[in-house]
């Protein structure tokens, strides 16, 4: 009988130790309600694939056939109204024909706005529109500013 109250401790202290990362766990689920918050509150440019980006270093603006992008970005806004910052628009001549062609570099400022809840009801917000203000050339047939609706 004398090991059977030592087994009885053994067996609380395991239940006991075993009880506390329960505990923790259970509150876990409490911390992603925090999240749709933050993204409710800072817009994200949505990529090609469909997958949010903040502050993204590189953007494809032709997602079809990626003959122009934003390369070498720095941001220095962000926030629920709008993001700005400047850049590189990377540019595919197409000449002769866009396999062949060569791209050309031209500085870019960045603004996107319009931000408006997704689509799929999760919340987060996304920039709907971009204009680009080339400051030091630009593609040939493009007015100094562009602007275009963006997809989410």
């Amino acid at each position: 009988m004398g090991r059977n109250p030592m087994r009885a401790a053994v067996t609380l202290c395991a239940a006991a130790a075993l009880a506390v990362p329960l505990g923790t766990a259970s509150a876990a689920p409490s911390a992603p309600t925090a999240a749709p918050t933050q993204q409710t509150q800072d817009p994200v440019l949505t990529d090609c694939a469909g997958q949010p980006q903040v502050r993204p270093e590189a953007y494809i603006l032709a997602c079809g056939d990626g003959n122009s992008r934003l390369v070498s970005m720095h941001w220095y806004r962000w926030d629920a109204n709008a993001a700005v910052g400047r850049g590189t628009n990377a540019v595919n001549d197409c000449d002769p024909y866009c396999a062949a062609g060569a791209f050309h570099s031209y500085p870019v400022t960045v603004r996107l706005d319009r931000p408006q809840a997704g689509e799929q009801g999760t919340g987060q917000r996304h920039y709907t529109r971009i204009t680009l203000t080339y400051t030091d050339g630009r593609p040939d047939g493009a007015s100094r500013t562009v602007t275009y609706p963006l997809a989410g």
